[in-house]
């Protein structure tokens, strides 16, 4: 049975294989970055032959691959190296399946190795690279973000209430994951994507392809300070309240509140965390995925999100749990 991360230690044995699992991540990790697995493609060859092909040495090479035999991803016949088929299926790029995500995962090793000095400044101290690896670092990101979303907004979206929605607006919305889930869950629905200039050409390119140009609308702007417009019937927040701080968020849900028709909705997504901040398990790690990449994000109890709510005005508040870690809270304009 695969032991999952958040599941409790419960022997030396389990602590151990726990402290000593970075060095899995991150043979995976590596060989993910050197484009390994997909220049190894279909076919069997030497370590040397593969080395010239990512631009590495050749002996670091062979014994790379001859670990990643030990972990079951690459098979070793006569001398010469080929994919299995959990490779091929899930690391080989252009295949169906491929973990694109994974180049998110590189971007938050970065990140998480300075988790104790984070701990001791109580915010971030890692200084990202400049505007072009930024760039360069945004597909990675929301690849990742739109694997796990396509999965989980159709299951999402029907436990919503839209019979009275026509009019929806998606803050923050990424690859476009929840804005498709919500044009096809209804017919007469229209909704606005809004998201970052430099997000919104990979949203637009991601909605092409759900063949849903024509039912979402594009808005470009950052949702700290820019208008996002009024007069709809329902607004979501899915994964964007853990990037604020609590005060930002009670400025963010103000207005969004503000934006919503009389009878409308505010729907926040969320790891929305038991009052001892321990469950959901999920979210105790993830506030510390916040500590070390933002300044001033975190997860947040029901019971501030709730508060954050009903000073904007929203009445008849639910927390709704999902088949997932994250949880839903919704509120009513009046």
């Amino acid at each position: 049975m695969i032991r999952m991360e958040n599941e409790p230690i419960t022997s030396v044995e389990q602590l151990r294989a726990t402290v000593y699992g970075f060095r899995r991540s991150r043979i995976i990790l590596t060989s993910f970055e050197l484009d390994l697995f997909t220049r190894l493609g279909d076919q069997a060859m030497t370590s040397q032959r593969l080395a010239k092909l990512i631009a590495a040495d050749a002996r670091a090479t062979d014994r790379l691959l001859n670990a990643l035999c030990v972990m079951g991803l690459v098979k070793k016949v006569r001398g010469q190296f080929a994919n299995r088929k959990i490779a091929r299926d899930f690391l080989m790029s252009g295949k169906p399946r491929y973990m694109a995500g994974l180049a998110h995962s590189l971007n938050q090793w970065q990140s998480w190795h300075t988790l104790s000095a984070a701990v001791r400044r109580g915010t971030k101290v890692y200084a990202r690279e400049g505007d072009a690896a930024a760039e360069k670092r945004l597909p990675g990101f929301i690849a990742a973000m739109h694997d796990r979303a396509m999965r989980q907004a159709p299951i999402i979206v029907k436990q919503l209430s839209l019979a009275a929605v026509s009019q929806c607006l998606d803050i923050g919305a990424g690859s476009g994951a929840y804005a498709m889930a919500l044009a096809r869950a209804k017919k007469n629905i229209r909704v606005t994507a809004f998201d970052l200039p430099d997000v919104l050409p990979l949203t637009k390119e991601y909605v092409r392809r759900g063949g849903l140009l024509k039912r979402i609308n594009f808005m470009a702007g950052d949702f700290r300070q820019d208008d996002w417009g009024k007069g709809y019937d329902l607004v979501l927040l899915s994964a964007i309240v853990h990037m604020n701080s609590a005060e930002e968020n009670r400025r963010l849900i103000a207005r969004a509140a503000e934006s919503l028709n009389p009878g409308g909705q505010l729907i926040i997504q969320d790891f929305i965390m038991a009052s001892e901040r321990t469950r959901p398990a999920v979210g105790a790690f993830f506030a510390l995925n916040m500590l070390v990449a933002t300044a001033r994000g975190d997860t947040f109890t029901r019971n501030e999100v709730r508060d954050w709510m009903q000073c904007a005005g929203l009445k008849k508040i639910d927390h709704l749990h999902t088949p997932f870690d994250a949880a839903l809270m919704i509120g009513r304009k009046p």
